[in-house]
């Protein structure tokens, strides 16, 4: 049987939870729940990292001893994981006596072969990221590069780990394989070790709040040993009990934030090495969730923390967890503003899934009694049953590759089709003609098989959303889970002549106030600049033109047909597009509304006679057009029915 094992970093225990901390997390429970549905064995792996100099100010200052203070904290964020539904199979502590004895014992292994040595370190500390810093790489100020706070004057006697011994065979492997994803973060980590990598230290004289060194109780193990480790303390390495470990180590994914990457892709297989044990499969450095439209990193100081128990209270727990991981193509940054995500929750779960839902049993009651009609062979057109397949073996392959964002929008094609092909079919007209009760018939069994698909394919990302969709297509709700994967997502598992039972809508549209929003071209200028303000009023003094100067404007309907990120550019996509017989490149800011394979199919309105124009030194032909609304959210102008060419002109 296939095995899985997913971790994600064992989290810093901080008094305030944001949504950001969810992030990695409900990331994780997506893969392992994607594994566990195609009938891997799966274990997943999370907890917290309580030792350190921080957390024994933070307990003092608090007034609590440090087992006390973290207790409390690690109770906090239990109960958020159980409000998302993180379903983890272990969650480790590194206050608890089995992680203890075991990273005592892996320090007197490293000690006893000589790959740490005792010698004193004199230098600059950040005690917020336990970190020690050579002057040269501090901001000035003194500050710390990763944090920006102020470091700390150090001297003290350690115990320092050769880590640069083995630099040059990390930095082969890392070069020869997909060890780091994505490949930006690779190349980040190859620079790094070329600079050269310095020893360790990996003890404190000057912190007891942590685990005695086993061969110098006066000091204490340094983070990165204790830390680090518990991907195999809580398999059972290094005891009696080992089943775990031989099963399933090494991971298969590390998860982690892009600010510990250095951490998990250089320092834990360095240690591992040295133990001489297999380095994890890969280590997956994903981007922060930054808030508002400045794109500021969340934090208690700047008062612009997100509360996730509100937010899922207010909003519901399926729309959080679909915004975390549909709203930001995995491995890039993402922007959380409410206006974003009631967006996002409006149009793709409440308008496209809701909607489709909605009108399809509604169809069925009335044009087929309240039962799943037989499709007539004669007129099954096969359009969405190609397409589902189709979908499904993208969907795969992107959560292989850990993209969830894409394996979303994979999804959601089958989504938008088949709200189209509503309108294209017309049933209410089909149902006035009897000659074509065969293709009523066809068309209605299309409409729900679709939807019993999504469903299942729903399941590793959404907890109560595939379950109701089952139920009022008359399934049994605890099925959708539970069916073996292959049966479960082939076409044709809907039986003809089950009874729906309608219920209420999957996601109420949530209601606010209306905004304005405005169309404009997307230019590089435009998109890397902050949101622009609402334009509510007409502006006093702008030109108005005559009708023979709109006219110079060539609007043109075109596909595209291709898409990339431009490189070393976060916010540039390169797009090839279909005009007509002719094909055109342009280069537009819409990388952080869009992922490239999103964009795939849609069609277009084009300024096509704008001066060309380079842009990062790539000829752009031309600019789409773009709706921008106040809250800085971005949608294509895009046309919703076929028969329109490409190439037409747009008038």
């Amino acid at each position: 049987m296939t095995k899985f094992y997913i971790t994600t970093p064992i989290y810093y225990p901080s008094s305030k939870l944001h949504i950001g901390h969810s992030y990695t997390t409900v990331a994780a429970d997506a893969l392992a729940r994607y594994h566990r549905r195609l009938g891997h064995e799966t274990y997943f792996l999370t907890g917290t990292d309580e030792h350190g100099q921080k957390i024994e100010r933070a307990a003092i200052a608090e007034g609590k001893t440090p087992i006390q203070f973290v207790d409390e904290i690690v109770a906090g964020i239990k109960e958020l994981w159980s409000a998302l539904h993180i379903s983890y199979d272990d969650f480790i502590r590194t206050t608890e006596p089995r992680h203890k004895r075991v990273v005592q014992k892996i320090f007197r292994q490293l000690y006893d072969q000589g790959d740490i040595y005792k010698s004193s370190y004199e230098g600059w500390y950040c005690t917020p990221c336990e970190t020690f810093w050579i002057e040269g790489k501090l901001k000035e100020g003194n500050l710390c590069p990763d944090c920006g706070r102020p470091v700390e004057w150090t001297k003290e006697e350690s115990y320092f780990f050769r880590l640069s011994k083995y630099a040059d065979r990390l930095l082969q492997h890392i070069e020869e394989t997909d060890f780091i994803q994505p490949a930006s973060r690779k190349n980040e980590m190859v620079s790094f070790i070329k600079q050269g990598l310095e020893d360790l230290c990996v003890s404190r004289s000057t912190v007891r709040w942590g685990i005695p060194v086993p061969i110098d109780e006066r000091q204490t193990i340094y983070v990165w040993i204790d830390a680090l480790s518990n991907y195999i303390t809580a398999l059972g390495w290094g005891t009696e009990n080992d089943e775990l470990y031989r099963k399933f180590w090494p991971a298969d994914v590390h998860l982690v934030g892009k600010e510990i990457v250095r951490f998990h892709t250089i320092i834990w297989p360095c240690i591992l090495m040295a133990l001489g044990l297999p380095l994890p499969k890969k280590v997956f450095g994903h981007g922060w969730l930054l808030f508002g439209t400045q794109a500021e990193k969340m934090s208690k100081s700047k008062g612009n923390v997100v509360d996730p128990f509100v937010l899922i209270e207010k909003y519901g727990l399926d729309a959080v967890r679909y915004y975390l991981l549909r709203e930001v193509p995995f491995g890039s940054d993402g922007t959380y503003t409410e206006d974003a995500f009631i967006l996002r929750t409006n149009t793709d779960l409440a308008n496209d899934l809701g909607n489709l839902l909605s009108r399809t049993t509604q169809m069925i009651n009335k044009f087929a009694g309240g039962q799943v009609p037989e499709p007539d062979p004669a007129t099954d057109d096969r359009v969405l049953a190609a397409l589902a397949e189709q979908v499904v073996r993208e969907y795969q392959e992107a959560m292989d590759r850990l993209e969830l964002s894409t394996a979303l929008a994979a999804l959601w094609k089958l989504v938008d089709r088949a709200n189209k092909y509503i309108d294209e079919q017309a049933p209410w007209a089909l149902a006035r003609d009897a000659a074509k009760a065969g293709q009523l018939r066809s068309v209605l069994y299309s409409l729900a098989e679709s939807l019993r698909i999504l469903a299942v394919a729903l399941t590793p990302f959404l907890i109560h959303t595939p379950e109701r969709i089952w139920e009022q297509l008359g399934l049994d709700p605890a099925q959708v889970r539970t069916l073996p994967w292959e049966e479960a997502i082939a076409w044709g598992g809907l039986q003809p002549g089950t009874t729906i039972r309608r219920g209420n809508p999957l996601f109420p549209r949530i209601e606010t106030a209306k905004e304005e929003t405005r169309v404009e071209p997307v230019t590089e200028t435009a998109q890397a600049a902050a949101p622009a303000a609402p334009a509510a009023e007409p502006v006093e003094g702008v030109a108005q033109i005559e009708y023979d100067d709109f006219a110079k404007v060539d609007l043109r309907v075109a596909e595209i047909v291709e898409a990339e990120r431009v490189p070393k550019a976060d916010r540039l996509l390169r797009l090839q597009l279909s005009v007509g017989g002719e094909r055109r490149q342009i280069v537009s800011g819409i990388a952080q509304y869009y992922a490239p394979e999103e964009l795939i199919g849609k069609r277009i309105i084009l300024v096509s006679n704008l001066k060309p124009k380079k842009l990062r030194g790539i000829e752009s032909h031309g600019m789409l057009l773009a709706a921008t609304a106040e809250d800085g959210s971005l949608s294509l102008v895009t046309l919703d029915k076929p028969n329109f060419p490409t190439g037409m002109r747009v008038k």
